[in-house]
């Protein structure tokens, strides 16, 4: 084995990753408790949640990649774990959104969705995310099958376009672009790298024809 994967798959590592994944939410935490988020709060607390979610869920994209590229399959046991907490983190910046902007007024909520592209953008995210966070666990995958769950998980790249597009209607309100320009190119270089594994396999396998001809040889 591999340093690297002895280290990832030391006893402490699952418990470290996910003390780590949960250090933003502490820190804002602490933040609101102490009085130090700024003049406002409560925007303060939708936008960094949001930028949490985006950031979680790059780096569940980036699992894949980062397991191949360095040869260290251990790091694959944390993927779901991550998942988990992408939509923890959406989770909270929902809960935020319908607290603090919102008052809790499920009417008025409907109706603002329905309004403002969006939030319906951010929301029909949420909405694609909470299946793929219910089925993260093995009974899940055993129930379903794993081709039908992974399946289901291709979901994730249709919630990363949801998502940066949900990122760059609210960042147009203020006309700046520039954080949304480098979440577009982290996860279309996330995405075009699949695209060329894929297409890499497609290429390697051999066509029928080229089968027929194997056989007679």
């Amino acid at each position: 084995m591999k340093a690297a994967d002895a280290v990832l798959m030391h006893p402490a590592a699952k418990p470290l990753v996910f003390a780590l994944a949960l250090l933003p939410f502490a820190w804002l935490l602490y933040g609101a408790f102490t009085n130090n988020l700024g003049a406002n709060p409560a925007e303060h607390l939708i936008r960094a949640t949001g930028d949490w979610t985006l950031r979680f869920l790059c780096i569940v994209l980036a699992v894949t990649p980062l397991r191949v590229i360095s040869g260290t399959p251990a790091l694959a046991r944390f993927r779901r774990m991550l998942g988990l907490f992408t939509y923890f983190y959406v989770l909270i910046h929902l809960l935020s959104y319908s607290w603090f902007d919102m008052s809790f007024d499920v009417p008025e909520i409907i109706a603002d969705i329905i309004k403002r592209p969006f939030i319906l953008v951010g929301f029909s995210a949420f909405l694609l995310l909470t299946p793929l966070a219910a089925t993260s666990f093995n009974a899940a995958i055993k129930k379903m099958g794993v081709r039908r769950w992974q399946l289901l998980h291709k979901l994730v790249y249709l919630i990363a376009g949801l998502g940066l597009l949900h990122f760059f209607w609210m960042r147009s309100g203020k006309n700046d672009f520039a954080e949304v320009f480098v979440y577009v190119a982290i996860i279309a270089l996330l995405l075009g790298w699949r695209v060329w594994q894929y297409m890499k396999k497609k290429r390697m396998q051999p066509t029928p024809g080229g089968r027929e001809q194997l056989s007679k040889q």
